[in-house]
């Protein structure tokens, strides 16, 4: 679920750690609304947060925030590193909550997604709070992945998205692609993109395989306004730009809208609530099915790539609601 040429996995060691870090009394609350029991975490600020909190540090920018999940994401040595030198909580709040103004509160668990976002982005990109005259450069993971560091030159950041309102997370995995077309002389090396709205993750590579197999999982929020999962496959080239292998554009909205429409997953039994119709104009190779398996909503699904001569790839997208 980290991006394509990463090692996946850690020492136990490194797991070890982050765990301990989290059982820490003020690292099981969010560091900036108090929501209980945060799985989510900004590697390089160095804090822990819920998921309502997690949405905005998305929309900050991983130049900002670089953001994980706790339980579901391999994390590297140096991103656990740069978590630990910070310490937690506790520590980050002391230097990023310095000097709240008097009348400023911090956000509640259930406040509105407009104050949480404010007071985000002053705790952490305009740096309201910090003492006169200090500023902090958060590391970033693959040029300086140490704890944050600080200048006093009263440089300000610069804002490069807009904020955006997440309604969701979308669990996407990557199951496998067969029968995938050939880029180079006898095969290919496939990898998976997958663009959400501003998002951009993917697959690792699998060398010299038309019928690989992932089972790799990557995490998108879904704003408000959202569109199709776009779906597209490349071949890796190591010395010249990599080949398109085809593309699929994937509706969301009948897994979105039947999980809004049932509530709580978690109380009902396995059944079907939706369905995705194939049509001549969808790339699906039959009627996908949304189900709630397990108090998860769930959809499973094989697309026929286009703008292509042949490949298929199976995936399976969950819905993770705010709340959960």
């Amino acid at each position: 679920m980290r991006n394509s040429r990463m090692e996946l996995g850690r020492p136990a060691s490194g797991k070890r750690r982050l765990k301990d870090l989290l059982l820490q009394e003020d690292n099981r609350v969010c560091a900036d609304c108090s929501a209980p029991d945060p799985k989510w975490a900004s590697a390089n600020i160095g804090v822990f947060i819920c998921l309502k909190c997690c949405g905005v540090h998305r929309s900050l920018g991983s130049h900002i925030s670089k953001v994980l999940s706790v339980t579901l994401d391999e994390w590297t040595e140096e991103e656990i590193d740069s978590m630990t030198e910070v310490g937690g909580n506790a520590v980050a709040n002391s230097i990023y909550e310095a000097y709240i103004p008097e009348g400023r509160k911090k956000p509640t668990p259930d406040a509105s997604h407009e104050l949480r976002a404010s007071f985000i982005v002053s705790k952490y990109e305009t740096q309201e709070f910090l003492k006169p005259g200090l500023r902090i450069v958060s590391g970033k993971g693959n040029t300086d992945s140490n704890s944050t560091k600080t200048r006093t030159d009263g440089g300000s950041s610069q804002r490069t998205e807009g904020m955006v309102e997440f309604i969701g997370m979308l669990k996407v995995k990557v199951i496998r692609g067969t029968n995938l077309a050939i880029r180079d002389i006898k095969t290919s090396d496939p990898y998976v993109i997958l663009n959400l709205g501003t998002q951009t993750s993917q697959t690792s590579v699998i060398s010299s395989n038309l019928n690989p197999v992932w089972n790799e999982e990557i995490m998108l929020s879904v704003p408000e306004a959202y569109g199709p999962l776009k779906l597209t496959v490349f071949d890796y080239d190591t010395f010249s730009a990599d080949d398109i292998m085809g593309d699929a554009d994937i509706d969301i909205q009948p897994l979105i809208s039947s999980a809004m429409a049932c509530g709580n997953a978690s109380m009902f039994a396995n059944m079907q609530i939706g369905k995705w119709l194939k049509t001549a104009d969808n790339a699906l190779v039959e009627d996908s099915i949304v189900n709630i398996v397990d108090g998860k909503v769930i959809q499973a699904m094989t697309l026929k790539l286009k703008n292509v001569e042949c490949g298929e790839i199976d995936l399976e997208i969950e819905w993770i609601p705010l709340d959960q």
